[in-house]
């Protein structure tokens, strides 16, 4: 076996929440393993000169097509770092969310790079409990992400 290459990588991420509390997540795949699938956040890295928060709004906006200024994510939802192999590395990922209102969405994959045509199939709102239960999430950490974002918007509505 060899080693793999390890990448660390900081990223920002989006959960929009619908008011029916389901959250838009994306299903895609390694492409160095396209049998083995999964739900994952939108989001993507930072890149130099840039701030997390405008991170988070230039992926909204590519991955999804969702237009949003930065000055409307917010404080972060949560942030953690993970651990996970992708396109034959050891990527090690710290990691920033929002959650974000949204009515209406439609969604376009329009402007996604390559890789993301190549690797994302179908998007999909998702509960956190139903997601859990179907063990397809990207990472052990999505399902209580999405109920947090939840309940961060629903009360952001109620106030």
């Amino acid at each position: 076996m060899t080693d793999l290459t390890v990448r660390r990588r900081t990223t920002a991420r989006v959960l929009p929440v619908r008011p029916d509390g389901r959250v838009l997540l994306l299903h895609g795949w390694d492409p160095l393993k396209p049998d083995t699938t999964y739900w994952f956040t939108i989001g993507g890295g930072v890149e130099n000169g840039e701030t997390v928060a405008d991170a988070a709004c230039r992926e909204l906006r590519e991955e999804v097509g969702i237009e949003l200024p930065p000055v409307e994510l917010g404080t972060p939802l949560a942030t953690n770092t993970i651990e996970f192999e992708y396109g034959g590395s050891r990527i090690i990922q710290a990691q920033t969310f929002y959650a974000v209102a949204v009515d209406r969405v439609d969604v376009t994959f329009a402007n996604q790079e390559e890789i993301e045509q190549q690797t994302i199939s179908e998007h999909g709102w998702w509960y956190g409990d139903d997601l859990e239960a179907t063990g397809l999430a990207a990472h052990v950490t999505i399902p209580a992400l999405l109920r947090q974002a939840t309940d961060a918007i629903t009360l952001r509505r109620a106030s």
